[in-house]
């Protein structure tokens, strides 16, 4: 028998200010417990941090170039991400055992082939085309030279088929920050965000987008 569908859209909440990192993980931990428990909602939580180096399960010590920033282990997928002012940090917490819109139960391959989705989405509304790589999870668009610039971010963890963690989109952070690590462990290609590809707009505009294109990946409003 197929997996039943959620049939409740995510509750959103959009932090103003910046949301220490070691705060944001208790919450999402905290939060991700209810979920198991049958006593929390699902989430999207829109967060921004001050400027911070974020460490996956598979960061290598040497992709750490020059520790200017609080440096913390995430416990989620991935390599080094930088946080920072300007960009938004959505935290998606969804119980995988349902189905969510196109993303059928228990794939987390799905899930994040979904939140790549999403942003795709997202950023078309700016007219911004991302797209997936092969062998690089987040979202590139061309730069001037003929490479690639990474615009989001991608790293996620599942606990007993509750998601935790997520995405974060470069509305317009300051690049040179990334310049601390290797991000995501992909030397060979930048960063870009928003703004950089000419586009004026504010992070409400952003947060916007990500709503908008919810629902057209996950279901929902």
């Amino acid at each position: 028998m197929d997996a039943l569908a959620s049939t409740e859209d995510p509750e959103w909440i959009i932090s103003e200010g910046r949301i220490p990192y070691q705060a944001a993980l208790a919450a999402m931990e905290a939060h991700v417990g209810a979920i198991r428990a049958g006593t929390g909602r699902e989430r999207v939580w829109l967060v921004e941090h001050d400027p911070t180096y974020t460490a996956g399960t598979s960061a290598r010590p040497e992709d750490l170039h020059d520790a200017r920033f609080p440096v913390f282990n995430a416990g989620r997928g991935g390599q080094w991400t930088y946080h920072g002012p300007g960009q938004r940090t959505g935290y998606v917490m969804l119980d995988l055992q349902q189905r969510h819109g196109s993303v059928p139960a228990r794939d987390v391959r799905a899930y994040v082939h979904g939140l790549e989705e999403w942003l795709i989405r997202a950023l078309d509304r700016f007219n911004i085309r991302a797209e997936r790589r092969a062998g690089r999870v987040g979202l590139w668009v061309p730069n001037r030279s003929g490479g690639e610039d990474k615009i989001a971010a991608i790293g996620v963890r599942v606990t007993r088929w509750v998601t935790w963690h997520g995405v974060a989109l470069n509305v317009e952070p300051e690049l040179s920050h990334f310049g601390g690590i290797v991000p995501c462990g992909v030397a060979e290609h930048g960063v870009t965000s928003i703004a950089a590809q000419g586009v004026v707009a504010t992070m409400a505009e952003a947060d916007a987008a990500l709503r908008g294109a919810w629902g057209e990946v996950f279901g929902g409003g």
